[in-house]
């Protein structure tokens, strides 16, 4: 999908937004493969194609380093660098209480239901690394 195409499915969203979606997508954070890393999961999302790895270094409860890779869509790759900008530094403890509604509101756009397991692939993926939750975030609820 163009970036074009994706911005005329959501001509209701704020522009500034927008532009933070596509800055996370064309300039991913913390993209790359991460050496040492403690804690691997990949998986995909079969009714797109997205393909998400996320890898991170714990210590002491905390998680010091972590990157991703993949490819996707626009929505799903930016929240994978929204994501481990969110939770890069913080207690493991805060990766088990993120909340799929929480990681709604920081990818800041409105998401339908067709887009949903897309945005949410990354906390599915980054969850089911650490804590071996492989449910689709709202569905183990």
């Amino acid at each position: 999908m163009t970036d074009d195409a994706f911005k005329s499915d959501l001509l209701d969203v704020d522009p500034l937004m927008m532009d933070i979606l596509l800055d996370h997508y064309k300039h991913p954070r913390n993209f790359g493969e991460l050496d040492g890393a403690n804690v691997v999961y990949e998986e995909g999302n079969p009714s797109c194609g997205d393909q998400l790895k996320i890898m991170a270094k714990t210590k002491d409860g905390v998680i010091e380093d972590i990157k991703f890779v993949g490819k996707g869509c626009i929505i799903s790759q930016a929240a994978a660098s929204i994501l481990t900008d969110l939770v890069k530094g913080e207690k493991l403890e805060r990766v088990r209480d993120l909340t799929k509604d929480e990681m709604l509101e920081n990818i800041g756009i409105p998401i339908g239901p067709m887009r949903l397991k897309c945005a949410l692939l990354a906390l599915k993926v980054l969850k089911a690394g650490v804590y071996g939750q492989a449910s689709w975030p709202g569905e183990e609820e």
